[in-house]
């Protein structure tokens, strides 16, 4: 029997809300080691030293080509290509009919051969990406594509590997590893250098709103290239960073790794049929409503509106243009009140029932975080990823909320679900609580928000 679609699973359930608050899918879990040291001292490390991070086993990759390719892409994306060419990477987002966010990715153009584009990220848009592009091919276009799931999904080894190195000092440690200077090169685009004599591709960008390099290359010589990184760190102090700290990056470099997607609309009916329901994630936190609209985002919602140019036809673009007008939310970080977070700890060793419990350094327990933010009893944003900084001390969350909520409001986090849904995930019996939370910019550090971008 063939697994259940999308469409059928919410014919079955009657309410797309109702079968995602009870859909078994986990926030994520990453193929790697939860610790090498501490995960304390491995998140302190990409900014008071040097860490490196192993992202070859939790992201899906789908590798794509074909003369047709940069055309069915623009169909479907507001974002530019009219400056892309080999040697570059994009923040790839898509948008359904009336401008709202099916998801984000990193597009790295490495050249023109078959397979010479990948797409990195989570499934959400790589699964719209790969129905594009189907019938595109279908259509006779001239594009082609592979899926290769993450470690959890897939059999075998992946295609390449891919180490981050950042920290304040992560230059130093690539002068000794490279020998000599690194190379002056520009946010987002990608230099082919030499690795312990393996050859080696590296990305400029960051992923905690540290200075960094992404490394990738053949996955036989992974191994090689882990520990001459290594090698070359040890007298900086290098950390690896397990799947706890990782875990927690995002939080920092102030992306949401994983926003709602807009597919329940019409403009997406044929591919909630094409869709494997188990593929459609799960929905945690506080916010509820039996609209599905009212969990969607914009791109100017989560940041993402300097991946918006008008600049060509995409689907989407005529409800985006008038969106862009006037923006109504804003990307924020919350800082949690410790007093709040340590009342909510102390309820799990208290007798009657206790807070939805809140764990470190990751709180996240959806695939989708979807908590509600309140301010004078009235709800003015959602707030998604959330965990524990161990360098700031602080608990923090990234949030999207009114633009009229300006920086430094006191705001209140909805913190534990009513109704309670049925996913194992979260606690059969629990209360709802209140957080108190401050606005702040996102990136909160000020590094992350001026110097991260300087040359981009």
């Amino acid at each position: 029997m063939s697994p259940e679609n999308l469409a059928q699973a919410i014919a079955r359930v009657g309410s797309a809300v109702e079968l995602l608050r009870d859909q078994d899918w986990p926030s994520i879990t990453f193929p790697i080691a939860p610790e090498f040291t501490n995960w304390r001292d491995e998140q302190r490390a990409w900014s008071t030293t040097v860490a490196l991070m192993d992202q070859s086993h939790h992201m899906t990759q789908l590798f794509l080509g074909g003369a047709d390719l940069i055309p069915t892409l623009m169909a479907i994306s507001p974002n530019t290509f009219a400056t892309f060419r080999p040697g570059v990477a994009k923040q790839l987002i898509s948008v359904n009919k009336d401008g709202y966010l099916i998801g984000d990715g990193i597009l790295f153009y490495n050249s023109d051969e078959r397979e010479g584009l990948v797409l990195i990220g989570h499934h959400i848009l790589i699964d719209w990406v790969r129905y594009t592009v189907e019938k595109a091919e279908a259509a006779g276009k001239d594009v082609h594509h592979r899926l290769e799931p993450n470690s959890n999904m897939r059999d075998g080894s992946p295609t390449y590997f891919r180490y981050q190195l950042q920290g304040p000092v992560a230059n130093e440690v690539m002068t000794k590893l490279l020998g000599g200077p690194p190379p002056e090169v520009k946010f987002f685009h990608i230099a082919d250098l030499s690795i312990a004599g393996k050859p080696v591709k590296g990305l400029r960008h960051g992923m905690a709103g540290q200075p960094g390099f992404e490394f990738y290359g053949a996955w036989e010589h992974n191994e090689i290239v882990r520990d001459a990184i290594l090698a070359a760190g040890e007298e900086f102090e290098i950390r690896r960073v397990g799947a706890k700290a990782y875990s927690s990056s995002p939080l920092e470099s102030g992306w949401v790794p994983t926003p709602f997607p807009a597919i329940f609309d019409d403009d997406f009916a044929d591919y909630r049929e094409w869709l494997p329901a188990a593929r459609a994630g799960s929905i945690g936190g506080s916010l509820y409503s039996t609209d599905v609209h009212d969990f969607y985002f914009t791109p100017f919602d989560l940041g993402l509106g300097r991946s918006v140019k008008f600049d060509h036809d995409f689907h989407g673009r005529e409800a985006l243009e008038k969106i862009a007008e006037a923006p109504s939310r804003r990307k924020v970080t919350l800082l949690w009140n410790a007093d709040d977070v340590a009342d909510i700890v102390k309820s799990q060793v208290e007798p009657g029932t206790p807070a939805k419990y809140l764990d470190f350094p990751k709180a996240r327990y959806g695939f989708y975080q979807m908590d509600e933010v309140q301010k004078d009893g009235a709800q003015v944003g959602i707030s998604t990823d959330a965990g524990y900084v161990a360098f700031d001390q602080l608990y923090m969350s990234l949030a999207s909320i009114d633009v009229a909520v300006p920086d430094g409001s006191v705001v209140e986090v909805v913190w534990g679900e009513n109704p309670i849904s049925h996913k194992p995930q979260v606690d059969a019996a629990h209360r709802q609580v209140r957080i108190r939370a401050t606005v702040a910019p996102a990136p909160y550090h000020d590094y992350a928000r001026s110097v991260y971008r300087a040359n981009d």
